[in-house]
């Protein structure tokens, strides 16, 4: 199994955003000498409670200097609103200059996104899906063409050619987004706060769909976590990062933001906006956002059997991405998490 730091910026004001992001680069950093696998980082923009983290290149360009071995994860860009070819040159550049590091995840995106961004929700998804397919084609094919409802591409040739072959991720709620990447053979990110009984259709099928191309699965689970020896501490400690996090998650839904109607959301298969799942989320008591396995919060001991249950649960898991810096985590919060897990969790696992 491999473990990966997942972040998505959250900014909750107090501090600078260059001194946010400095300490994002430090806990970069500190997860190479770790030994994590692979620090990803959302892209995102619009919302600051929800991320403040618009450019991973850069971000990761920065980090590379400073580290040996981790890969980087932009998780992901957001399809819709990037032109496909360009981003897919961006995406060759990128893996030569962090020396075969990058791993792309393409994703549609939050709902809340469109109206911001100027993009009709009814497109998003054809959007997405012609955008995957121009990728994919630019980076495989010397030359290619493409002629879409969306996109008309004449004989295009993307220099330079990537370094190797780009692990590409995609995450989201939609059937057809399991179904995409178990065609293509790219893994899959459970997102954060979601337990496994909510993605447990998608992720069956996922797997039933791998099976029948010949596929193998690739399950990335994504948990925020704070760890301490004493159960106490990890509680106390974690409280108010943990509360800001899911907040921060469901605060464009809960600050009036506008969105589509509700009938134009669910006919792009955007449904799960209007359900009122993160509004929820959002209001839940700290202890049952831990006993309800929303949140890792607790000791070495308690975290293992959490990941253990979810291992048992979720055939194909291949990865445990463990949020450290959520809700306007202090940085020395952050790198005590990553610390503990990488000295106490970590090693159980690799054990076995």
């Amino acid at each position: 199994m491999k473990f990966s730091i997942y972040s998505e910026i959250q900014h909750w004001g107090g501090k600078d955003p260059a001194r946010l992001y400095d300490e994002v680069l430090e806990q970069i950093v500190h997860a190479d000498r770790l030994g994590y696998d692979c620090y990803s980082i959302i892209e995102h923009n619009f919302f600051p409670n929800f991320s403040i983290s618009s450019n991973p290149f850069v971000l990761f360009g920065r980090a590379f200097e400073r580290t040996k071995q981790i890969n980087f994860r932009s998780m992901g860009h957001v399809r819709p609103y990037h032109n496909p070819a360009w981003l897919a040159s961006a995406m060759a550049g990128a893996s030569i200059m962090l020396d075969g590091r990058y791993e792309a995840g393409l994703v549609r995106g939050h709902g809340w996104l469109p109206t911001k961004a100027g993009v009709p929700v009814g497109d998003t998804r054809g959007l997405y899906e012609e955008s995957l397919e121009i990728i994919v084609a630019a980076l495989r094919d010397e030359r290619f063409s493409y002629d879409g409802e969306h996109f008309e591409i004449d004989d295009v040739h993307v220099v330079p050619r990537p370094q190797g072959t780009i692990p590409i991720f995609v995450g989201g709620t939609s059937d057809r987004t399991y179904e995409l990447a178990a065609e293509n053979g790219w893994g899959v990110t459970v997102p954060p706060l979601l337990p496994y009984a909510a993605l447990e259709q998608q992720l069956d099928l996922y797997r039933e769909k791998c099976a029948e191309h010949g596929t193998d699965p690739y399950i990335v689970w994504i948990h925020a976590c704070y760890i301490d020896e004493d159960r106490d501490t990890a509680r106390r400690e974690a409280e108010q990062g943990m509360r800001q996090f899911l907040e921060g998650n469901a605060s464009p839904l809960v600050s009036g933001q506008k969105m589509a109607p509700k009938e134009d959301m669910e006919a792009a298969g955007y449904g799960f906006y209007h359900s009122g799942i993160m509004e929820q989320l959002a209001k839940m008591p700290y202890e049952e956002m831990i006993d309800g396995d929303v949140v890792w919060v607790g000791t070495p001991e308690e975290i293992i059997q959490r990941i253990e249950d979810v291992r048992s649960a979720c055939e194909g898991l291949t990865e445990v991405a463990i949020t450290v810096n959520p809700g306007g985590f202090a940085n020395w919060q952050a790198t005590k998490a990553q610390e503990l897990f990488a000295d106490t969790v970590i090693p159980h696992f690799r054990g076995a």
